[in-house]
């Protein structure tokens, strides 16, 4: 649905993106990820048609975004990080007013359908300045997909809500996702790690990992790292612990009873760990996978991508 090959935007003398090259499958939650300022928006709004690219080339359900720009707004709802409402309208009278503009046939059936998908039909005629921020999220929602597009491209869709907002608008993004593609951009890792199908780490306007978030945890985590809770310990377990065949390291938590093992590659020193936590006469708790977190990859990804270019 998204294809782009050496995607470069340049404003004056500075390059906001630099030869993004990615994909995008139908019915497939992208997340675009990176701090901000790394060129997400930018990306964001070449690929709605909102503004043409210095170099490269992308496509949007098989249409070109220069040539054929046209053709792929129709085929595109864009929510933008500030969405654009008019607080004087009803959720409706707004709702009509940008269905003319697209000229959307059966427009008043549309509406009610659309208001029913994002959950405002009790709200459809409340003033839209009169809504919550998370309700006038809805109603951008509700704009966005008011032509039933194929492809949703949402830019920071939850900033500024509170936690019982962003549940809501999570949930309401994963449902789209099994019948459009969906591309949203965000710095919040934990929204990409519960939604996407699949991340693109950017970072100064270049992309510098992808894949899905639990490939790229794998990858960053290299060997596995344990946890284990033992009731007590000392010095002397984490020497023994140490010398097990297939540990790397053992490195006690300050105020916790857990230790962290890594292991090396290849190794599951799981059984050995616990049978000599217990022969050592020390109670075994908990013994489990530490994980990497996507902040951790993010982080690490970025920081590497700064350091290489001050090189």
């Amino acid at each position: 649905m998204i294809s782009t090959s050496g995607l470069t935007k340049v404003y004056g003398v500075h390059p906001a993106i630099r030869g993004l090259t990615f994909e995008a499958a139908p019915r497939e939650i992208l997340g675009f990820l990176g701090p901000n300022g790394a060129g997400k928006t930018t990306t964001m709004r070449i690929l709605a048609g909102f503004m043409p690219p210095t170099d490269g080339r992308a496509t949007v359900a098989g249409f070109d975004v220069v040539d054929q720009s046209l053709e792929v707004r129709r085929r595109v709802g864009y929510l933008p990080e500030t969405v654009p409402l008019y607080p004087d309208l009803t959720v409706t009278e707004y709702l009509d007013y940008m269905g003319s503009l697209r000229h959307v046939p059966d427009l008043d059936r549309r509406i009610e359908e659309v208001l029913e998908e994002v959950a405002l039909v009790e709200r459809s005629e409340s003033y839209v300045g009169n809504l919550s921020k998370g309700l006038r999220q809805r109603v951008g929602l509700a704009q966005a997909l008011l032509h039933k597009p194929q492809v949703l491209i949402l830019d920071e869709p939850t900033i500024g809500l509170d936690p019982a907002q962003i549940i809501e608008v999570r949930r309401l993004i994963q449902e789209l996702g099994k019948e459009r593609t969906v591309m949203l951009s965000t710095h919040i890792l934990s929204e990409a790690q519960a939604l996407c199908d699949r991340v693109l780490i950017i970072n100064k306007g270049v992309i510098v990992a992808e894949d899905t978030p639990a490939n790229l945890q794998a990858q960053l985590a290299g060997a596995e790292q344990l946890i284990l809770r033992v009731g007590s310990h000392d010095a002397a377990l984490l020497e023994s612990l140490s010398r097990l065949p297939g540990v790397a390291r053992v490195t006690a938590q300050p105020g916790s009873e857990e230790l962290r093992v890594e292991t090396s590659p290849g190794h599951d020193v799981r059984a050995r760990l616990a049978r000599a936590v217990v022969e050592k006469g020390f109670d075994l708790l908990e013994l489990r996978p530490a994980g990497v977190s996507l902040e951790a990859v993010f982080l690490q990804l970025t920081q590497d991508a700064a350091g290489e270019e001050n090189d």
